[in-house]
């Protein structure tokens, strides 16, 4: 049976030819579990119409959203998943206040597992077979600082493509992984190569999905002040 369930946005991020988005889902005052709307394409991206307000906008990050939701559709550690209705709006309700990201933040004692690392990377991938024995894959945190490096991750190989990457310390372990949220990937993409410090903020963390054996941690969401 349809459901309409609301959530707190927390991402909006890039995801193949759509989106990926997440939330915490808010009932009355409560903030209560992750929820991921996905759509029924083979890789669950979201179109700019399964996603869109009666008015054509798209939602924003800590926007409270009525999602029309179809039925569960977990798949291993990505258990947070929704089968979205793409047949009916989606309905902004409000706006959540930054100042009360604090007390619905995840505390992990680790971003999943350790110690598995890309070219670039640092802590930024999980093997498929342990990836499959977890039961998450998003994460609020709560950071006192965070820096964005701008780069070609290919230039050496004749690409000339750059990428936004986001460094941080989080529980004693240091993370550099790819970011998705397209508002910072534009806005540092704008600046010279290099890398610019933040304060602090809160950051949505995903497990993505799986890709030539591994499942990617990505920065979904960064979520400022401001």
């Amino acid at each position: 049976m349809a459901v309409t369930k609301t959530i707190v946005c927390l991402a909006n991020s890039r995801k193949l030819s759509g989106r990926c988005l997440a939330g915490k889902r808010l009932s009355g005052s409560t903030v209560g579990e992750w929820i991921r709307p996905v759509s029924a394409r083979p890789s669950e991206e979201v179109s700019e119409r399964d996603r869109a307000y009666q008015d054509g906008s798209d939602p924003r990050v800590l926007d409270i959203i009525d999602v029309p939701l179809i039925q569960p559709k977990p798949k291993t550690y990505q258990s947070e998943n929704w089968l979205l209705d793409p047949e009916t709006y989606w309905v902004r309700k409000g706006a959540f206040s930054y100042s009360k990201l604090a007390t619905v933040a995840d505390t992990p004692s680790s971003l999943w597992i350790n110690g598995f690392k890309t070219y670039h990377g640092a802590n930024d991938r999980v093997p498929e077979a342990e990836a499959d024995k977890l039961t998450t894959s998003l994460y609020l945190l709560d950071l006192k600082s965070i820096s964005f490096s701008v780069f070609a991750p290919g230039a050496n190989f004749g690409n000339p493509k750059r990428r936004v990457h986001a460094l941080f310390d989080y529980a004693g372990a240091h993370y550099a992984l790819w970011v998705t949220d397209p508002a910072i990937e534009r806005e540092f993409l704008a600046q010279d190569d290099g890398t610019y410090d933040e304060g602090t903020c809160f950051v949505t963390v995903s497990l993505g999905e799986r890709d030539k054996g591994f499942c990617y941690k990505l920065v979904a969401a960064v979520i400022r002040p401001s």
